[in-house]
């Protein structure tokens, strides 16, 4: 079976979560030929790959957001599309309702040449100014023009770019990449399945409440074409993934039809952390804590390193490992660097990236303060390890920690997102009580024996693979 994992931000050129869980189905499933589809941001990433691909990865077929070319001359061309192509089109920009199959259609055919020369064409700037006319007549039509324009240009280099034939296409998020797991479902009448990690639309939706880059009219705007791009993924898909309830409902919410919602939770492989029981040599006479985690905002590093200045009034004898690369976003490691100088913090000890089964065994109090996420592995690694989270109110945090599924009791302590006095506080308890830290370490690591393996993950998706892939031959 000739299987194309899409993945968008993420394998083979970041670390940890939803590339870890890539590389753990591509090595656990030698039977199967794998096709990786990447959507990078840049395109000087290209190459740069942080995995070592297992032997069955054929291929990687690499695509960047940046990857286009001005061409001066091509402004005003006439594609000469049809009503229904041109009213596909305005639905994509300006409605709740995109008709996706047009589109598809349209953008796969080789009428269109490029994605660049077509946003330069008098179609394009025509629809634009009508949508402007209707509903956005106070606003500066050139503002209009060029936000439109660098909202849909990303998508469109997309699906212009070769798509390889595969058995099966396996997104594993919305947006950019559930769209181009449709376009494999339309193009080559395949199977299209979606894993969904964290909920796209509204990590988009975040960001861009944030964002300086967008501006206030213009927000909604950007919010809607995210969640529609979402709409693609769910009404093409044959089967959508998710790791935990509370995921699964809001898919539901966000119109997905329940009838094609599973959930697979994520899981590791116990008996690799069984022996990992001693602290070594790594300062025995200190109090380790340790987050394994890339230094990037949505981790929130400040807020691990604003509770540590707290945590080592108390606890003097104490020592923080941040674990993972520094590299993604340099700019925020130095503003870490510069808030670790600013703090007078001494024992804060940035590794880089590490092998997580040499250190995760040498701590006492494991930390997570993102301010997103999805199912994270690393609180699966830890518990199998025995070691007890101080984690934040994200995700499935609470229910891996507190037990959704069990009534074994807490393998860690829940805090609130970006509040560091709290996690400070609930670092400290753990601190001070090693028999409270044996006892959550014993339970989290029965809470994964029994309900995270990664042995049952592999199972449920080479079945899911082959019920697929068998539905079509049957068709």
């Amino acid at each position: 079976m000739k299987i194309c994992i899409i993945a968008e931000g993420s394998y083979p050129y970041i670390t940890g979560g939803v590339s870890s869980w890539i590389q753990t189905v591509l090595t656990n499933m030698p039977e199967h030929e794998f096709i990786i589809y990447s959507i990078g941001a840049e395109k000087k990433a290209k190459g740069k790959f942080k995995y070592q691909l297992p032997s069955n990865v054929s291929h990687v077929e690499e695509v960047f957001l940046d990857d286009f070319t001005e061409e001066a001359d091509k402004w005003g061309r006439d594609y000469k599309l049809s009503y229904k192509e041109k009213k596909a089109l305005k639905s994509l920009l300006d409605s709740r309702q995109p008709d996706w199959e047009t589109l598809l259609s349209m953008f796969s055919s080789d009428r269109i040449d490029s994605a660049v020369n077509f946003l330069k064409s008098k179609d394009f700037f025509d629809i634009v100014h009508e949508i402007c006319l209707e509903k956005y007549d106070q606003l500066p039509f050139t503002d209009m023009f060029w936000s439109m324009r660098s909202m849909v240009l990303p998508l469109f280099i997309c699906i212009k770019h070769p798509l390889p034939q595969a058995d099966l296409y396996h997104s594993v998020s919305t947006g950019y990449a559930g769209v181009l797991g449709s376009l494999g479902k339309f193009m080559y009448h395949k199977p299209f399945l979606l894993t969904e990690h964290g909920i796209y639309t509204r990590e988009r939706e975040e960001e861009i409440i944030k964002a300086q880059w967008v501006k206030g009219y213009f927000k909604d705007l950007w919010i809607q074409y995210f969640y529609n791009m979402s709409t693609c993924a769910y009404d093409t898909a044959d089967k959508v993934i998710t790791l935990f309830q509370k995921n699964m409902e809001i898919q539901e919410e966000l119109g997905c039809p329940s009838s094609k919602i599973s959930i697979i939770p994520n899981g590791v492989n116990d008996e690799d952390y069984l022996l990992l029981t001693s602290k070594d040599t790594l300062n025995q006479d200190k109090l380790n804590i340790g987050a394994i985690v890339r230094v990037v905002p949505i981790k929130d590093i400040k807020t691990m390193l604003q509770s540590f200045a707290i945590v080592k009034q108390e606890l003097p004898n104490s020592a923080f490992y941040i674990m993972g690369p520094t590299e993604e976003d340099e700019e925020y490691y130095h503003e870490c660097l510069q808030l670790v100088e600013n703090l007078q913090l001494d024992d804060v000890i940035f590794t880089g990236e590490v092998n997580v089964h040499e250190y995760i065994h040498k701590m006492d109090v494991l930390v997570l303060s993102s301010i997103s996420e999805g199912q994270p592995l690393v609180l699966l690694e830890g518990m199998a390890c025995g070691k007890p989270f101080v984690a934040t109110d994200v995700g499935n945090c609470k229910g891996i920690l507190l037990g959704e599924r069990d009534d074994l009791g807490q393998a860690g302590i829940i805090v609130p997102v970006m509040q560091y006095v709290e996690m400070a506080k609930a670092i400290i308890q753990l601190c001070k009580d090693d028999h409270k830290r044996e006892s959550m370490g014993a339970i989290g690591r029965e809470r994964v024996r029994h309900f995270y393996t990664k042995m049952s993950f592999i199972d449920q998706y080479k079945q899911l693979y082959k019920d697929l892939v068998e539905s079509i031959w049957q068709e």
